[in-house]
């Protein structure tokens, strides 16, 4: 794992030391740097595999240079696939061979998580690529022919000084992240998922091009039979556990929750790495799922640790994790995740994680009523009848009860237009209160995604996942992990988002994902033959924090410093009585949705007043 910096026809004037400590905490192994005509290239390293100085970037080969952050991790079977040779056993450099071999179509055969720089000089061109999921990220400044490039935002932002872009920042706080390219700054944007960037380095002209559509996956069913899919799902994930193990030289660990995702994936990994070491989170004030994890840890006898977390510093550290981000952040998740991060780096430098399972399996309660109902398209009665009950009815302020779970089903369920509904069970933050916005919320990019996967004849529940994997997963949840374990130098990774793994899922029968009201089956159920019985029945939870609690009481002190200063910025966007409102409990809402709106606030303050 890495960071990555580069600019094309773009006069950079920060000292190369300041980019290099922007970088630094994704790659304090080794730095450097190159300068060839008008492209700058700066890499940092976190040496994992092939340690030796062979890895050592920027790395040139028959005039191609590149900087690269991620890991390959089927890069050694390409070399044989396609009798590539070389002393050296560096993933990078099977890039560059593949790269000469065959182009930006070597993206196909690559199962891993990357992104890149890579500079052919002979043609004078620059190739930015990312990922199928979107695991490490790359934000680019584009103006004028001229170009600059990070894996960091602050460190970007650091270089070319961008304007705030307030029509994005009230996007932001509608949907809760910054959605698919969009960024908190004029002319920078987030390279997507599955696309890459051609850049003629003499013209400056760019083209883009999707490399990878999940859509397209969704669209092709698969024509297996239950018992089958489970046995085919279970070779994949065995494969994916065992080359995200192998393709390190340094030993690898796993988090490991009362679930079934990380239950899995540890299970999995044990077969290859003996003595696994595993990590389990233990918060104060939230469900305690240590006494599960600790099952699947005596099961597969890994080297166990439980992480507890009380949180006594967290008003000292909560601006620190937040800055972190580059860009606002309303995920109060990221909090438990940089302590846990933190612990795990203790003991290990490469970290397996369940993220994506849910996403791909059906694994949240609110996925259940979109396989019977589809809510894109319901009619108006359903719609106005949700709407009077919930006016009705009280305020559910209970997460996890079943009364709860109605009241947001009715609530989305009340919205006519698809974009509203989708946010509302999704992120439901603001949905409801669109007139408190000063900026109004455009949601153009969102909008006419929603629209265009709706067009698509495939179900409710399809559209619902596939949605939020391009939105939730990509701009909220693999960004808060990315950010947690590389602000402690620790790599994170995904086996359910392998190559094999994302072309399987999208194609499973919906029947195979949620049965009745229980969710994730097929996963529950290759579950079986891993796990203890009282995981399997386990709903997701996920890092439950008390965040009512915190926003009246430990961080109430912080949060009204930033909210109730008169040089704020959120009320050039939503207007100041009502979260004034919020802040002293003057408006009719739970509190769960309370306490997450003005975290949401917080988290752009926090960003705004530390550029």
């Amino acid at each position: 794992m890495c960071g990555i910096f580069g600019a094309i026809n773009y006069n950079v004037t920060l000292p190369d030391e300041r980019i290099f400590e922007g970088l630094w905490h994704r790659g304090p192994d080794q730095q450097g740097q190159i300068n060839i005509s008008n492209v700058k290239l700066y890499h940092t390293r976190l040496a994992i595999q092939d340690l030796s100085i062979s890895g050592q970037q920027p790395m040139e080969y028959n005039g191609l240079v590149i900087v690269f952050n991620g890991e390959i991790y089927n890069h050694m079977d390409l070399r044989i696939k396609y009798g590539l040779k070389a002393s050296s056993k560096s993933d990078t450099l099977t890039i560059l061979m593949m790269f000469e071999l065959m182009g930006m179509k070597m993206l196909n055969e690559f199962d891993g998580m990357f992104a890149f720089a890579i500079y052919d000089t002979h043609n004078r061109r620059v190739y930015l690529a990312r990922d199928r999921a979107g695991k490490k990220p790359l934000y680019i400044y584009g103006k004028g022919g001229s170009y600059v490039f990070s894996s960091e935002l602050n460190t970007l932002y650091q270089v070319v000084r961008p304007e705030v872009d307030y029509a994005s920042l009230s996007d932001y706080l509608y949907l809760g992240h910054h959605y698919r390219k969009s960024t908190p700054y004029l002319f920078v944007e987030e390279l997507e998922n599955g696309h890459f960037l051609k850049i003629d380095t003499l013209t400056g002209v760019v083209e883009k091009t999707t490399w990878f559509r999940m859509e397209d996956h969704y669209m092709a069913e698969k024509e297996l039979g239950y018992e089958d899919s489970i046995a085919c799902l279970d070779e994949l994930l065995l494969t994916s556990v065992k080359r995200r193990i192998d393709s390190s030289d340094l030993d690898v660990g796993s988090f490991l929750s009362g679930g079934i995702d990380s239950g899995l994936v540890t299970a999995m990994g044990a077969q290859s790495s003996p003595k696994l070491k595993t990590f389990t989170v233990k918060m104060e004030g939230a469900f305690d799922e240590s006494a599960l994890a600790q099952k699947v840890a005596d099961k597969y006898n890994t080297d166990h640790t439980v992480v507890e977390i009380n949180f006594s510093n967290l008003k000292d550290d909560v601006e620190k994790i937040l800055i972190n981000h580059g860009e606002p952040n309303s995920d109060n998740s990221a909090i438990p995740s940089y302590y846990v991060a933190k612990e795990a780096k203790k003991h290990i430098t490469v970290v397996l994680n369940g993220d994506g399972a849910d996403e791909l399996f059906g694994g949240y309660r609110r996925y259940v009523p979109f396989k019977s109902i589809d809510f894109f398209n319901t009619g108006h009665f359903t719609k106005i009848g949700s709407k009077i009950l919930t006016g009705i009815l009280p305020v559910a302020h209970k997460k996890q009860s079943n009364y709860t779970y109605i009241y947001r089903l009715l609530k989305f369920a009340g919205y006519s237009d698809i974009v509203k509904m989708y946010c509302s069970a999704s992120s439901d933050l603001f949905v409801g209160y669109e007139d408190q916005f000063l900026v109004k919320p455009l949601m153009k990019g969102i909008t006419e995604d929603i629209n265009r996967l709706n067009s698509y004849p495939i179900s409710s529940l399809k559209k619902m996942l596939l949605m939020d994997f391009e939105s939730m997963l990509f701009g909220r949840l693999l960004p808060k992990m990315d950010i947690a374990t590389m602000a402690h130098s620790l790599e994170g990774r995904s086996p359910f988002l392998s190559k094999e793994v994302l072309e399987f899922a999208p194609g499973l029968a919906d029947d195979f994902k949620i049965k009745g009201i229980r969710t994730k089956a097929i996963l529950r159920d290759l579950a079986k033959k891993y796990l203890p019985g009282e995981l399997i029945t386990q709903p997701k939870r996920g890092f439950e924090i008390p965040l009512s609690k915190w926003v009246d009481g430990e961080l109430k002190e912080i949060m009204d410093v930033y909210l109730l200063a008169s040089d704020a910025l959120y009320p050039g966007i939503i207007k100041r009585k009502f979260i004034e409102d919020l802040i002293a409990n003057k408006v009719r809402i739970s509190a769960e949705k309370r306490a997450k709106i003005l975290f949401c606030i917080f988290g752009l303050e926090v960003w705004y007043k530390n550029l």
